[in-house]
């Protein structure tokens, strides 16, 4: 198995923990984390090692990255495993998955390629490198089969790990923040290269929301790694009223907050699932977003927009993602609470249709490919 990032680790865990319970002798090894670790997974690398975004990003780490894919594909030449299992980082699993599938292992790819939002060239790749995929969003598998893919339709797996009724005074008492304070919530990411570009973006945007409506409360959960980097923007701006900031607890924090402010990818769909209203923003290198911008075909690249087929929420992207603007969008949920339950009523009928028995689903997918 191979995961590039924490969602991915934590999506491959669920899927683990499915498979141990069918084969208990089970042995997997690969590129993870620790949620995959705990169900007896064997990290060669960490996912750290892929976890970039941008084309710019990735070409400085370029030699490192192809080094790394070059010794699994030896390893596993040399000792085929049953299946192989790309979750997610397709660029880096596809090209994998298509070396291990001609020396005739069977291979699986973990959340389909958004080749619906942009890059559908990649179709012709996946059908090349992998012999079934998992698809957690609903449309996916017709869309797949109809260029002879085979593919499952899983449901999402966060659909069923994050409640429909969000405990939200059991989220703000483990974070020790009280009932009656509005609480906003800082998602910059969970890459480097998302913090570099913007962290501090959201830490302006903080400074400049706790001015105009004084008695805000800031919570921005982050990885170990990412503390000192984030400690010091927020000494070179003066510091932030009201900022806490704390290691992990992602979904404590937006099951505690009223609003957040989050980067594109898996954490928007999080908080759509925690009913909570929400302003997307992302920021990366010039390069890689005029290349990246001239590829996508849908008019949104929030998860959460995506799948309503509407702007339900503000997307703030490269230029536009200007500290004022955050703000001031961010604002506007706190100062529309007929809007917010219009939003939340929607992300409830998502829920709904995002939930089903995953583990169950893909390992019984998982078993037929392997016995066939």
């Amino acid at each position: 198995m191979v995961a590039g990032e924490a969602s991915g680790d934590m999506l491959a865990a669920m899927l683990l923990q499915g498979l141990v319970q069918r084969w208990p002798q089970l042995s997997s090894e690969g590129i993870g984390g620790s949620a995959m670790a705990n169900h007896g997974f064997k990290p060669l690398w960490g996912y750290e090692k892929l976890a970039v975004r941008g084309y710019v990003e990735v070409l400085k780490h370029y030699w490192e990255i192809v080094g790394i894919r070059r010794q699994l594909k030896a390893r596993w030449t040399q000792k085929p495993p049953s299946a192989f299992i790309g979750v997610d980082a397709p660029d880096f699993n596809l090209d994998l998955a298509k070396h291990l599938k001609a020396q005739g292992v069977p291979t699986i790819h973990y959340v389909c390629p958004s080749i619906w939002a942009w890059r559908p060239e990649r179709v012709e790749t996946i059908r090349q490198s992998v012999d079934h995929v998992l698809c957690v969003f609903p449309f996916e598998t017709e869309l797949l089969e109809r260029h002879k893919i085979a593919a499952t339709y899983v449901g999402h797996p966060l659909a069923h790990k994050i409640p429909q009724v969000i405990d939200r005074e059991a989220a703000r008492n483990a974070l020790r923040i009280p009932l009656d304070t509005t609480l906003v919530a800082l998602l910059p990411g969970s890459r480097k290269s998302e913090i570099d570009y913007l962290a501090l973006r959201f830490l302006k945007a903080a400074k400049l929301m706790a001015t105009r409506q004084p008695g805000l409360q800031f919570i921005l959960p982050t990885l170990p790694a990412f503390l000192p980097a984030i400690q010091a923007m927020v000494q070179q701006i003066g510091g932030v009223p009201g900022l806490q900031i704390c290691e992990g607890q992602s979904h404590t924090a937006l099951a505690a907050c009223d609003v957040t402010l989050i980067a594109s990818g898996t954490a928007t769909l999080e908080a759509a699932l925690f009913k909570r209203p929400m302003v997307i923003a992302y920021n990366m290198h010039a390069l890689s977003w005029q290349i990246m911008r001239r590829k996508k075909l849908q008019p949104w690249v929030g998860l959460p927009n995506i799948l309503l087929q509407d702007f339900a929420v503000p997307e703030l992207l490269q230029d536009a993602a200007t500290p004022e603007a955050l703000a001031d969008e961010t604002l506007q949920w706190l100062a529309h609470p007929e809007a917010v339950r219009t939003l939340q009523a929607r992300f409830e009928a998502l829920h709904n249709s995002l939930k089903m028995d995953t583990t169950q689903l893909a390992t019984d997918a998982i078993e037929k490919i392997i016995a066939h």
